[in-house]
């Protein structure tokens, strides 16, 4: 704990007692920020430009609409990646995400397995921020929901992203039953 009785960015104790988020408290802060950019990307695509469309009907940027749906697209497949790094953290087989993903489980494995790896120069910026910064990168994410809350009635708290997440137990090592 931190002088103001907090935790410091990294989750560790003013004792020197580290007490960070689980691998897959983590790997849910990857996944939160690629559904955040994805929700940013296909909502910038729903107003139509100024210029987008000519009075001839004509568009004013061929080929523009189209390439922002391929970014869209793009940061889709980075979310459902992100979601199944997630979900093997947590403990689903192969045989579970490929019945979800409507694929056989070897073809599953053999697409995803990268990801779960997390092969080596592949990190994103937002991956190594979660990794050096997680309660900052969490935080962040408490901010956005919190101001793309839409009134469905839902109580998400002060806290959406940064209240729910497990952190490991100081006492325990990697591996050790619960």
């Amino acid at each position: 704990m931190t002088a103001t009785g907090n935790e410091d960015d990294e989750g560790h104790g003013g004792d020197g007692t580290a007490t960070p988020y689980t691998d897959t408290a983590r790997a849910r802060l990857v996944l939160a920020y690629e559904a955040y950019e994805l929700a940013e990307l296909a909502r910038a695509a729903v107003p139509v430009g100024e210029h987008e469309l000519r009075p001839d009907g004509t568009t004013g940027a061929p080929g523009s609409v189209l390439a922002e749906a391929a970014r869209v697209l793009t940061a889709a497949h980075r979310f459902l990646e992100a979601a199944v790094v997630y979900e093997r953290l947590g403990g689903a087989d192969w045989r579970l995400i490929g019945a979800l993903l409507n694929l056989p489980p070897h073809t599953a494995s053999d697409r995803f397995t990268t990801a779960v790896g997390g092969a080596p120069g592949e990190a994103r910026w937002w991956q190594i921020h979660v990794a050096r910064h997680p309660r900052e990168a969490a935080l962040d994410l408490d901010d956005w929901v919190l101001r793309h809350e839409d009134g469905d009635g839902a109580d998400l708290g002060t806290a959406p992203v940064s209240g729910r997440l497990a952190r490991r137990n100081p006492r325990r090592r990697d591996g050790d039953a619960p």
